[in-house]
């Protein structure tokens, strides 16, 4: 009996070992929490810039299509047949009566005709094989043809001992 206990005694750690244990073990605990909750707060903290950004973004597409609208419409007033024939008396110009026009006659000069359209759609069948001529050996045949094969001695290379 008392060879057991001196033999559990001397596998038996101190008690400042195993108090010892247990504190590195809450410490590592208490560590990857804290390293799990960095994480997650760094990803949070990004994903917040990035949803931020995205709705500065949007706002300035916004902005920019209604200064976009805002710009067609003044340039609708402006050029509408009211505004052009205002601004046309305004600059004292008249519109040209046919016998008042002169038309110059340019040697040389071809008018363009209509546009020139693409030409209708065709149907180009191209017959290809389904099979490969490669794949439609089987593998007996194959290893037989390889072995009549005759050997290019050209290509032979000598191997050193």
């Amino acid at each position: 009996m008392k060879k057991e206990t001196l033999t559990l005694q001397a596998y038996k750690q101190a008690p400042w070992r195993a108090q010892l244990q247990w504190v590195g073990a809450f410490l590592l605990v208490v560590i990857a929490v804290a390293a799990v909750a960095g994480l997650y707060l760094s990803i949070s903290g990004r994903s917040a810039a990035t949803g931020r950004r995205i709705q500065v973004l949007e706002d300035d597409i916004n902005r920019l299509q209604r200064e976009n609208n805002d710009l067609q419409t003044l340039l609708g007033e402006i050029s509408s047949s009211r505004a052009l024939s205002e601004r046309v008396g305004s600059l004292g110009m008249r519109q040209l009566t046919v016998d008042e026009a002169m038309y110059l006659e340019v040697p040389g000069y071809v008018p363009a005709t209509g546009p020139s359209l693409a030409p209708p759609p065709t149907i180009q069948e191209e017959r290809t094989p389904i099979l490969l001529p490669e794949f439609t050996d089987s593998f007996i045949e194959w290893i037989t043809e390889k072995l009549q094969a005759v050997p290019d001695p050209a290509r032979a290379t000598e191997v050193a001992p």
